[in-house]
């Protein structure tokens, strides 16, 4: 019997500068993209800080055109925005 390794589940979480260098797009289209549904949104790292999921940038990355939130991106976006509002 063959063992399939075990898929990588970590997923990092990367920063404004690294989107907008492997996007290409600029500050002001990333975030009009992410209140349009068409950019994934970002996740609270910090009380100051947030980043991005790195696989959510690769879907978008192939696929800019297509791209929309999935659940788990819009309930968290749904999540930061209560935390942001306390």
């Amino acid at each position: 019997m063959e063992v399939s390794p075990m898929p990588n589940t970590t997923d990092r979480i990367i920063r404004l500068r690294t989107v907008l260098d492997r996007t290409g797009l600029s500050r002001s289209t990333v975030y009009r993209k992410i209140a349009e549904g068409t950019f994934p949104s970002q996740v609270r790292i910090s009380v100051h800080g947030a980043g991005w999921r790195e696989s959510a940038i690769n879907r978008w990355i192939a696929d800019p055109v297509g791209y929309r939130e999935d659940i788990t991106d819009q309930v968290a976006r749904t999540l930061n925005a209560a935390e942001g509002s306390r």
